[in-house]
């Protein structure tokens, strides 16, 4: 019998998390010899009391468990928190969980009762160190890249390693091995607008144009695809941010090209986008937007699946009537 193990993994970078969790997926099964039985709740979505049942009871089937807890910082009820509490303190044998939030902290009884060495927080690599990062991937995989190039990756990709890694994976593939000269910023954008799936970008593009059954029809592709509200959420915060940088040039007259890559919109689909905000939204209208963007961000971290489903279709719904008339 092994002792079981709770770690605390938070934080807005997924890339880095998924890469720890598999780390451990492998560890397990190189101890006991075999894949742990694999289990995923989300917390709020399954009641605590089910959740805290399930962790007790050990498994009749597997050497040893690997079990999942997303959106932990949800739990915030008292008894509830107490309860798995309790179990990290006298975890079932052969158990390993897995405590997972995008956000930073959680409630303060369960972040207390994780052993500190097992708890880790996975922030979003610095504006200056993404670059680097999109370059030696293409270095690793045998090609050059151009800095335009990286500047167009970094605008169109979300902000995290997992969804950078996947996309220069793509661009990889239509690059082709053997391929000499430095990939460019047109074929970046070509490539990527051609093969991205639905994304908060491809969101924002909808919205930016006014046109809300698109933007609930792209929406609904993505809960259907198993992207969470507090993901897509998000996303569109940080292209209102950016779309905000935006606005204060437009404000000043300087729309060159140069003032407009220093706030990273170089592409254009980026210039294009940002430019039909406008024309939706006004000049006036970023700072209500990005305030509604907070606001949803804390309800739907509060709610279960089928609750934040419906907050994210208000949340459309409140932006759309910011348009101007």
């Amino acid at each position: 019998m092994s002792k079981g193990e709770t770690f605390l993994f938070t934080g807005p970078e997924l890339g880095e998390k998924l890469d720890a969790i598999e780390r451990l997926r492998g560890e397990m099964t190189k101890k006991y010899g075999a894949t742990p039985e694999e289990t995923s709740f989300y917390a709020g979505d399954t009641p605590a009391a089910e959740i805290n049942s399930f962790l007790l009871n050990g498994s009749l089937f597997s050497d040893a468990r690997l079990i999942l807890i997303k959106n932990i910082d949800v739990l915030k009820k008292k008894d509830d928190t107490a309860a798995l509490a309790a179990y990290i303190k006298s975890p079932t044998d052969n158990t390993t969980l897995i405590l997972i939030s995008d956000a930073a902290s959680v409630d303060r009884i369960i972040e207390n009762a994780v052993t500190k060495d097992y708890k880790r927080i996975f922030w979003e690599l610095f504006d200056n160190k993404k670059p680097e990062w999109v370059r030696s991937y293409f270095r690793r995989e045998g090609f050059s890249i151009d800095s335009d190039a990286v500047d167009a990756i970094l605008e169109l990709v979300e902000n995290n390693t997992d969804a950078l890694r996947r996309e220069c994976s793509r661009l990889t593939l239509f690059a082709g091995k053997g391929r000499a000269a430095p990939i460019n910023a047109d074929e970046v954008e070509k490539w990527l607008s051609h093969t991205r799936s639905e994304s908060a970008f491809t969101l924002f593009s909808a919205i930016a144009t006014g046109n809300l059954s698109k933007s609930i029809e792209i929406v609904n592709m993505l809960l259907a695809g198993q992207e969470t509200p507090v993901a897509i959420i998000a996303g569109l915060t940080w292209c209102f941010k950016r779309f905000r940088d935006y606005c204060e040039l437009a404000e000043r007259g300087t729309l060159s090209d140069f003032e407009l890559k220093k706030i990273g919109v170089s592409t254009a689909k980026s210039k294009k986008d940002y430019a039909n905000a406008v024309r939706t939204f006004g000049l006036d209208a970023v700072g209500r937007c990005i305030a509604i963007c907070a606001e949803y961000d804390v309800s739907t971290r509060a709610g279960g699946t089928i609750v934040e489903h419906i907050l994210l279709h208000l949340y459309l719904y409140k932006l759309w009537s910011l348009k101007k008339r």
